[in-house]
């Protein structure tokens, strides 16, 4: 029965419950009125965040995604989470980081509960501890230190350890909560408080005026008077299961009390389709009922009543009832500081358990269907990868109807939802399809000689011979917002350098991604390889893509600077290919032409102002200032409706200046530019490293000498003279088109076409050659003989 309710000072709340309950009351400076609670959480130092919690139990989440919206949440702890490693005490690092991941969701205004295991444990410390002390001193003495070390200890009967340890793990939960403002509360409970009806329901009302009050109930097995289980009473029903451990007992409390999700937190990442730790487990990320056949299960935890079987049965049993179930590792010293939080965020962490099982393949699945696509596609000859990109460019005009078609389907959802810039990429049109196409095609010539190509052959001695060719990256995954021409671009990199591909798109260009996508995998159907490129249509978040380390070898995204940068914060293992940031310069010199400089500000500018290669920083020659160069660059900036900022230097040279720049490294991507003022051509130099992203940086001038200066010294990716910075891009540079600008050093650097998706192998040919025949006394000796490389077919 329930035998204890630990609480922080309130006054009997339900006068019913009194022959039952037995408060425990601290002093009246702890004390939190009733009156008060709601006030509770703007006393945390954890900030209040509001979210849309309100939805009607009955039925468990479909996706993860949906788990953002959890109202009432039970998280259990099991034995291996809350224990040390020597199974004797708390581990109280991690108590103390789900402590305060639970606070932080009390606070957003959810309903949290606890099922925790450790009573046992903390006893056993205690226990041994006073067993040790009752030693005699005159024992002591006699036995020696040696043997004192190796005194042996009785066994311990875990009810009494369970009866020792439950007040101090309380008293411990009570003062972590205390720091986040949080009162608590304990609860006792055994298979009886579930069975009987009078009790079940006086548990029940209890529970939910803890919960009305903002307090965390704390509930345990009551461990020390618990009578073994009924044998054969398991998921007979969604009433009935036995409360025989912490698994059970969570998801009879979560169903009993309508829970939205329960957290199974276990010393094992989730569920594996094969033991742990064997050499082929995969992590299930999302379990369905009757997928169990398939699961072998391995032993039981270290401490723990239950093992993995009992934590599917309990949390199958919970899904029945309509509570989403999530089982997760809570030891991992790197994620379990923050596993709570990010299970209720919806990100892929530990086994899912939904009833709704999703009509085509997992992104895993798609990551393994890319990878032996991909292979597939580099082992066919050259001109069959061409073909397949011949046809694909053939099929984008001949369905040009239907292209648009789904193409103004997204821009009639977008519409008012998208701003102006982000819809020009949204938007396709015949011209645009027309380009594609002959990208495609330059792509197709450029593939002829690009996988097993020789770069470099080596006589390492007498037939032994050493090559080094271009292979495949591997699985590439490409994030892309707004601009469904991407697609096709991409697809036809990742065919002509033979990569298995992973495409996520925007929602906003859903139904043009979806068509592109389909008339790539018909194109890749005539020679057998239709899933090499693979459209994540999913609800993965893309932070959980980045986590697929085992499945891709680069992410490469495409879109807003914040949208790369998250990807590069996200991106753990996996290499991230692109820039962060567009801030591109343009410098105009004392010797610029007067005919040349407001074209080529106009173009860099207002051509295309979203696009990250647009100009942001204009840098102007002091000796330019106030004459009518210079004022013909403002008219013209004026007329096209650009907001000027001015940098520091630009600004004391003004009476009336324009609003001065709050920071002279900004990305607009927009009609809005920044004019700064420098000395020489090495101060502009000098602005763009400290301001600059490395993209793409112009001089206007017609000294030669200052211009080759400014080429060689300017350490940016792309670097021009008297030429707009809109040039950066994989089309206009005769790439057909581009994966994504890269402002890396390593790899590739500038815009990235077909030669940026290779990497290189060696391959060594000899016969019967071994190491020790080269040795001091050897027979044979090296000879390092550069060997010609086969011509490169350049039609």
């Amino acid at each position: 029965m329930l035998s204890q309710v630990y609480r922080c000072g309130f006054q009997p709340f339900n006068q019913h419950l009194l022959p039952w309950v037995q408060c425990t009351t601290v002093s009246r400076s702890h004390c939190i009125q009733p009156s008060v609670i709601r006030h509770v959480r703007s006393w945390s130092n954890i900030p209040f965040i509001t979210v849309p919690l309100s939805r009607t139990h009955g039925k468990s989440f479909a996706h993860r995604g949906e788990l953002k919206h959890a109202k009432r949440i039970v998280v259990k702890l099991g034995s291996a989470v809350v224990t040390r490693g020597d199974e004797c005490g708390l581990a109280l690092g991690r108590l103390a980081s789900i402590v305060e991941q639970v606070s932080v969701l009390q606070n957003q205004g959810r309903e949290m509960m606890l099922v925790t295991s450790g009573a046992v444990a903390f006893g056993k410390q205690r226990l041994r501890h006073e067993i040790l002390l009752s030693q005699s001193v005159r024992q002591a003495l006699h036995s020696g230190q040696n043997q004192l070390k190796e005194m042996a200890i009785p066994v311990l009967e875990a009810r009494a350890c369970a009866a020792a340890g439950q007040s101090g793990l309380m008293a411990l939960y009570e003062a972590m909560f205390t720091q986040y403002s949080i009162c608590a509360a304990q609860i006792l409970v055994t298979n009886l408080d579930f069975h009987d009806e009078q009790k079940r329901r006086n548990l029940n009302g209890t529970l939910h005026e803890l919960l009305r009050m903002n307090i965390v109930p704390i509930v345990n097995t009551n461990d020390a008077v618990v009578p073994p289980a009924e044998p054969n009473s398991d998921l007979q029903g969604v009433n009935v299961i036995s409360v025989k451990d912490n698994d059970s007992l969570a998801a009879r409390l979560a169903v009993e009390m309508k829970t939205d999700l329960l957290i199974v937190l276990s010393d094992v990442e989730g569920l594996f389709d094969s033991p742990p730790g064997s050499d082929d487990a995969k992590l299930i990320d999302i379990f369905y009922p009757g997928d169990q056949q398939s699961v072998t299960f391995g032993t039981k935890s270290r401490v723990g009543m239950g093992g993995m079987e009992a934590k599917v049965k309990a949390a199958l049993w919970a899904l029945q009832g309509g509570t989403s179930v999530v089982i997760a590792n809570g030891t991992h010293p790197k994620v379990s500081g923050h596993v709570i939080t990010d299970i209720v965020e919806g990100k892929k962490v530990g086994t899912f358990f939904s009833e709704v099982k999703p009509a085509g393949p997992t992104v895993e699945q798609q990551g393994e269907m890319a990878r032996s696509g991909g292979r597939m596609l580099a082992t066919l000859e050259p001109e069959q990868r061409a073909e397949i990109i011949h046809h694909l460019a053939d099929l984008l005009t001949d369905q040009r109807d239907e292209i648009l078609l789904a193409n103004k389907k997204d821009l009639e959802e977008a519409e008012g939802r998208l701003a102006a810039p982000l819809l020009k990429r949204l938007s396709l049109s015949t011209s645009k399809l027309n380009s594609l196409a002959i990208g495609l095609r330059q792509i197709a010539a450029s593939s002829q000689d690009s996988v097993g190509r020789v770069l470099r052959r080596t006589r390492i001695a007498k037939n032994l011979e050493l090559e080094q060719v271009t292979v495949p990256i591997g699985v590439l995954l490409v994030i892309f917002e707004s601009r469904p021409d991407c697609l096709p671009q991409v697809a036809a990199l990742a065919i002509a350098s033979g990569n298995g591909l992973l495409l996520k798109g925007g929602k906003e260009a859903a139904h043009s991604n979806r068509i592109l996508h389909l008339l790539t995998q018909e194109a890749l159907s005539i020679h057998g390889v239709k899933e090499a490129v693979q459209l994540v249509n999913t609800r993965e978040e893309v932070e959980d893509l980045c986590r697929l380390d085992k499945m891709i070898d680069l992410i490469i995204p495409r879109g807003s600077s914040q949208l790369v940068r998250d990807i590069q914060k996200a991106a753990k293992g996996i290499p991230v290919m692109g820039h962060s940031e567009g801030i591109c310069h343009m410098y105009v010199d004392s010797e610029a032409s007067v005919d040349k400089v407001t074209r080529l500000v106009r173009d860099s500018k207002c051509e295309y102002p979203a696009a990250c290669n647009a100009l942001e920083t204009l840098l102007i020659h002091r000796d330019l200032l106030r004459t009518p160069l210079f004022d013909q660059i403002i008219d013209m900036l004026r007329v096209e409706q650009v907001k000027i900022h001015a940098g520091p230097k630009f600004a004391s040279y003004l009476t009336f200046s324009p609003s001065e720049v709050k920071s002279l490294r900004t990305e607009y991507g927009d009609l809005e530019l920044c004019i700064e003022v420098v000395d020489n051509v090495q101060d502009a130099i000098d602005h763009i490293h400290k301001y600059g992203s490395s993209h793409t940086d112009v001089i206007i001038t017609e000294n030669e000498n200052t211009a080759e200066f400014f080429l060689q010294h300017v350490d940016s990716a792309c670097v021009f003279w008297n030429a707009s910075t809109r040039f950066s891009d994989g089309y206009r540079f005769g790439l057909g088109a581009e994966v994504g600008i890269s402002t890396s050093r390593i790899h590739a650097r500038g815009p990235v076409g077909l030669e940026g998706l290779l990497t290189t192998k060696w391959l060594l040919r000899g016969k019967d050659h071994v190491v020790s025949d080269f040795s001091e006394h050897g027979s044979l000796k090296y000879l390092h003989e550069n060997l010609p490389v086969p011509q490169r077919n350049t039609n």
